[in-house]
C-alpha cells in the first residue's frame, strides 16, 4: 500500500483549517475576506453545508487486520495522489496576490486537481504552464456562441483534460455582504475599502508586485479603457444568462476531453447529464452562495451516487472543510471531491507556503481518518458509513 511520504511537512502552528482561517481574516482587506466569506441572502445555507456534513457519521474497525492505506484515485484517466482537489474561485487575486498560481503549482506538486474560473485573475495560458497542461477549466457560459467557442479551443490549445461547465448561475447570487462592500457589479473601490487596505500591509505590497488583479482570461475580449461601470456593464451582457441542454450539446460536440457539470443536485437534471453523454457532474450549491433555500450539498449526493454512480462520475464540493470531511463525502458515495475556501485561507495565511501547507494538512488528516476506520482504499469508505 502506498504511505504519505515522510517529506509532507506543515506549520505546526496551523494544523487545522479553522487556524488558517483566522490568521488570513488577519491579513486580508475585509471588503476581499468577505467576498470570500460570504454566503447569499442570510447564510443559512452556507451554515448547513457545514452543519449537515459534519452529521455524517462513520464506523471504525480496531481488531481486522490493516496492511496500510492507499488514497490515490483513478479519475478521467488520471490517477490522483488524493481524492480531493482546488474548486475555482472567481477573483482569486483579490483575495491573495497570485493565488492561482501559487495553487495551480502546489497542485501539481501534489498530483490533485486545481481547476481555474473563467472569471479568476490568472489566464487559461498561464496556469496550463505552471501546471504542465494538469489544470482543469471552468466555463462560464457566456451569451454569444462565439465567445464561447473560442474559449473552449484556448482550454483545448492548453491541454486542459477536464471542461467543467458551471450551470447553478442563472442569475448571480444576492450578497448583501458584497453589495455593501463594492464588489456587486459594478464594483466600486469606496473610501471605507481603501482604509482597510492601508491597515493590511503585507496584502498592500503583494497587490503592488503582482499588479491590480483583472479577468485574466477574458481579457482579449474586453475593450480598452473600462471604468468600473463599463466593467459591470461587460460581465452583465457577457455571462447573463441560463444553461440548458441545448446549449450544452454543441460544447459535448465540440470538447473532446472529459465534460463535467457542476452545479447539478437533482435527480432530473443528472439524468440530463448522463443523456447528453457527460463525463461527471459536481453535486454543489456554489458554496452556499447562490440559493439559500436549497439543500446543502452533501444531502442529495447519497442518493445520486446510490442511483447513477455507475453511469457517470460523481463529485461534490460545498461545505467540506477537512480530511473527515472528504472521508464523510467518500462514504456518502462520491468518486472525488473538492474545496475552495480552505486553500484560500491557507494562501492568505501562508502566502506562497499557503498551497503546499493545506494539501498537506488535508493529507494528513485524511490518512489518520482511514487509520482509524480500517480502511485501506478508497473504494471501502462507504462500507464504514453509519448515516
Amino acid at each position: 500500500m502506498k504511505e504519505i511520504k515522510n517529506s509532507l511537512s506543515y506549520n505546526p502552528q496551523y494544523p487545522a483549517i479553522t487556524d488558517l482561517q483566522i490568521k488570513a481574516k488577519k491579513r486580508i482587506p475585509k471588503f476581499a475576506f468577505e467576498y470570500l466569506e460570504g454566503g447569499c441572502n442570510d447564510d443559512v445555507n452556507l451554515k448547513r453545508n457545514i452543519t449537515d456534513l459534519q452529521e455524517v457519521v462513520l464506523m471504525p474497525q480496531y481488531l481486522k487486520k490493516y496492511t496500510g492505506h492507499d488514497m490515490s484515485v483513478n479519475l478521467f484517466g488520471h490517477k490522483y495522489d488524493a481524492p480531493f482537489g482546488i474548486s475555482p474561485i472567481g477573483l482569486q487575486g483579490l483575495i491573495w496576490p497570485n493565488s492561482p498560481e501559487i495553487l495551480a503549482k502546489a497542485a501539481l506538486q501534489h498530483n490533485i486537481p486545481y481547476i481555474l474560473s473563467t472569471v479568476s485573475t490568472s489566464s487559461i495560458e498561464r496556469i496550463a504552464e505552471l501546471s504542465e497542461g494538469r489544470a482543469w477549466f471552468q466555463l462560464y457560459h457566456p451569451t454569444k456562441n462565439e465567445l464561447r467557442d473560442d474559449i473552449i479551443k484556448r482550454a483545448a490549445a492548453a491541454q486542459c483534460p477536464v471542461l467543467v461547465v458551471l450551470v447553478d448561475v442563472p442569475s448571480f447570487g444576492f450578497r448583501p455582504r458584497d453589495i455593501r462592500n463594492g464588489l456587486a457589479m459594478p464594483p466600486r473601490m469606496t473610501v471605507k475599502n481603501i482604509l482597510q487596505v492601508m491597515t493590511k500591509p503585507q496584502w498592500g505590497i503583494e497587490t503592488l508586485i503582482a499588479g491590480i488583479p483583472g479577468f485574466a482570461t477574458l481579457k482579449p475580449y474586453m475593450p480598452g479603457n473600462l471604468d468600473m461601470s463599463g466593467l459591470g456593464q461587460f460581465m452583465n451582457q457577457t455571462f447573463t444568462g441560463r444553461i440548458d441542454m441545448e446549449k450544452i450539446k454543441p460544447i459535448r460536440e465540440m470538447w473532446k476531453g472529459s465534460l463535467v457539470l457542476k452545479g447539478v443536485v437533482s435527480e432530473e437534471d443528472t439524468r440530463m447529464a448522463i443523456s447528453l453523454g457527460i463525463d461527471g457532474i459536481i453535486v454543489s450549491n456554489h458554496g452556499g452562495r447562490q440559493i439559500d433555500a436549497g439543500e446543502s450539498s452533501i444531502k442529495p449526493l447519497k442518493n445520486l451516487a446510490e442511483k447513477f454512480g455507475n453511469q457517470i462520475k460523481i463529485m461534490v464540493d460545498s461545505g467540506l472543510r477537512s480530511g473527515p470531511d472528504v472521508a464523510r463525502c467518500l462514504a456518502s458515495g462520491a468518486d472525488f471531491t473538492f474545496m475552495g475556501r480552505p486553500f484560500m485561507y491557507g494562501v492568505g495565511a501562508l502566502g506562497k507556503k499557503g498551497g503546499d501547507h493545506t494539501i498537506s494538512i488535508l493529507k494528513v488528516q485524511l490518512q489518520q481518518v482511514m487509520e482509524q476506520l480500517c480502511c485501506e482504499k478508497i473504494d471501502d469508505f462507504p462500507n464504514h458509513l453509519i448515516h
